[in-house]
């Protein structure tokens, strides 16, 4: 439920983002033990702003320490980004940023689609079928093959 809250619908991928580390590591905890994923499987990206007091290395040092995961799992992060939306002036509201989860495997977020729609009582075939894809250069689909 977790994901359908707060995750990307994408059809090959679990993606999880918030602000509370709490929420962030339960939801690890939930595709560590269900899934038997190891900390390697799991990408963490950061969405912080470093006018905060804090250094960026401390922002990553919090979300490792906090999730216990391993320095590897870090991407690109995005770092001072505001939405057009946004003045710019709101500070200090999210002094660790907000992280997010990637997971790249089809069966794994087919398997929660599966069950938000089992446990909910409805259907949703656009996370199942999603938008049509082109074929790679390749000529392999690129929903073919798990990451």
């Amino acid at each position: 439920m977790l994901h359908w809250a707060e995750g990307s619908k994408e059809r090959n991928a679990v993606i999880f983002a918030n602000s509370d580390l709490n929420m962030v590591r339960f939801f690890l905890r939930f595709l560590s033990e269900c899934f038997d994923l190891p900390p390697q499987r799991i990408g963490l990206r950061l969405n912080v702003s470093t006018g905060n007091g804090l250094a960026l290395r401390q922002v990553e040092d919090y979300w490792l320490k906090g999730l216990g995961l391993p320095r590897s799992c870090l991407r690109k992060h995005t770092v001072n980004h505001f939405p057009t939306s946004s003045s710019g002036k709101k500070r200090n509201k999210l002094p660790y940023g907000v992280a997010t989860l990637t997971l790249y495997s089809t069966r794994v977020a087919q398997h929660i689609y599966g069950a938000i729609q089992e446990y909910a009582g409805f259907e949703e075939p656009r996370w199942l079928d999603g938008p049509p894809r082109k074929p790679a250069a390749n000529g392999v689909a690129p929903d073919s093959a798990e990451k």
